[in-house]
């Protein structure tokens, strides 16, 4: 921890920027506070910007955990294991908020002359905006931050997707400038921050951001996978380039739901589709990253628990005889960062990309992608090497899958929300992958209820009640 001191000060800002920087959204503007920033600063709002960034990843990540299995609850008809509809208010205004004060952050910067400043923006708008368009679709943005208007339209989904990308292609415009009058300040910067290479790095992450737009188009009539291999060659090169946030107040929030565990709270507990793809029961070979994922049992075994079905027999235990988030895991340790986009999956992207007009290219960013991943679990290269080997995953480029690279990608992804757009884009096609026991609805989830503090706001746009079994315009 002691080398996160400087960009800890940073984090205390947030209770107080986020509050004043806000007030240009199309939340209730707030009285003004003397107790506040009075003048928020490009570095101030790169600060808060940078930490919302990854725990606005951090509150998606445990959205759509359940949705896709990688948590289940120990309780029998959990309310997100069996897709029962749910009130996001409090995720809905944190991703509105995070947009609010990156939106200041672009008009400063832009009255200020900083291209910069001007690019990390776009490139944190974009993300926050392709979380909202992710969840639930249609969603305000072109209206969003006009004071004026405290009841926005809602823009249609496609719409709200464009106009992510269109951000993310400014953003690129603005970093690839190498003559800003007003540098990104490092101390303020909690992504990138310690890097030599600032303002590259964020250019490689608005790379790697729109890569990920692209493919997500892969169901469409507009998917082009060379647009996807073109933004790929601009991105990531190593897992040092990985796009993570990595200052907290006490820890990462992964290792608070590990920490509440041992105390009883029963959250975090690992679902049986993740555990048995990981020790050998799904696909008959066993994943070294399982031991850095989670602990094994009292029982010295990994098992999970069933999503819908709480935990086994006899059941209300707190005797440790089912796997949980570990804070011995390089993911979700006190200190790990909250990754938000990683070389990893982008060689997974690449895979896919490939796919269909080069097997053998496709073949080779599938292998790397497995290589990237382990290496950032830290699992030995021996371990690491073994199961490279083994024939169940090297199948050499002729018998290569999609259901090989999505495998892979979910474990890659452990955590992350962009896993949930992969399981919609791949019909949760999974081996072995089953709608959870005692579902409340007929099939699988695809899309959030609006909340019901936008009802409550702005009802009068919100759109009416759309199935969550309903499919946003890319997953049709």
């Amino acid at each position: 921890m002691q080398k996160n001191i400087k960009y800890t000060l940073c984090a205390a800002l947030i209770a107080t920027l986020a509050l004043q920087s806000c007030k240009d959204s199309y939340f209730d503007k707030l009285s003004d506070n003397p107790n506040q920033v009075p003048t928020a600063t490009l570095s101030t709002l790169l600060a808060t910007s940078t930490y919302k960034i990854g725990n606005n990843n951090y509150f998606i990540g445990s959205v759509v955990a359940p949705y896709v299995q990688y948590i289940a609850s120990p309780s029998a008809n959990g309310a997100a294991d069996t897709y029962q509809s749910i009130d996001f208010t409090g995720t809905w205004d944190a991703l509105y908020f995070a947009m609010a004060d990156a939106n200041e952050l672009k008009k400063l910067a832009i009255a200020q002359g900083s291209s910069e400043y001007k690019g990390v923006a776009d490139v944190i708008i974009a993300y926050n905006l392709s979380l909202v368009n992710d969840l639930w679709g249609d969603a305000p943005f072109s209206q969003a931050f006009d004071i004026n208007n405290l009841k926005p339209k809602y823009d249609k989904q496609q719409e709200v997707y464009t106009q992510a990308l269109a951000l993310l292609d400014e953003a690129i415009v603005e970093l690839s400038k190498t003559n800003a009058t007003i540098k990104l300040a490092p101390t303020s910067d909690l992504i990138y921050g310690k890097s030599t290479a600032e303002r590259a790095n964020w250019l490689k992450m608005a790379y790697a951001l729109k890569a990920r737009l692209l493919i997500k188009l892969s169901k469409t009539s507009s998917y082009n996978p060379a647009a996807v291999i073109a933004a790929l060659s601009n991105s990531f090169t190593a897992n040092a380039d990985d796009a993570g946030m990595a200052t907290f107040k006490e820890r990462n929030p992964w290792a608070n739901v590990a920490l509440l565990n041992t105390q009883q709270s029963l959250g975090g507990w690992l679902s049986e589709q993740l555990i048995d793809a990981l020790n050998g029961k799904t696909f008959g070979v066993f994943d070294p990253r399982i031991e850095k994922i989670t602990d094994k049992t009292i029982n010295n075994t990994y098992i999970g628990t069933i999503n819908g079905a709480g935990n086994r027999l006899p059941g209300a235990n707190t005797t440790k005889d089912e796997c949980y988030i570990s804070a011995n895991s390089p993911w979700t340790s006190n200190t790990a960062p909250i990754l938000i986009v990683t070389y990893a999956e982008l060689k997974f992207i690449e895979a896919e990309a490939y796919f269909d007009t080069d097997k053998t290219k496709a073949s080779a960013a599938y292998l790397a992608g497995i290589s990237a991943n382990m290496d950032k679990f830290t699992v030995s290269t021996a371990a690491r090497d073994a199961y490279l080997a083994d024939p169940v995953v090297n199948v050499g480029a002729n018998a290569l899958t999609k259901d090989l690279i999505f495998k892979e990608k979910y474990i890659a992804t452990y955590l992350n929300p962009e896993a949930w757009n992969d399981a919609r884009r791949f019909d949760y096609k999974y081996k072995d992958f089953t709608p959870p026991v005692n579902n409340s609805l007929t099939t699988y989830i695809r899309r959030l209820d609006y909340p019901q503090g936008e009802r409550s706001k702005n009802g009068a746009n919100v759109p009416v009640d759309v199935l969550r079994t309903t499919k946003l315009w890319w997953d049709q």
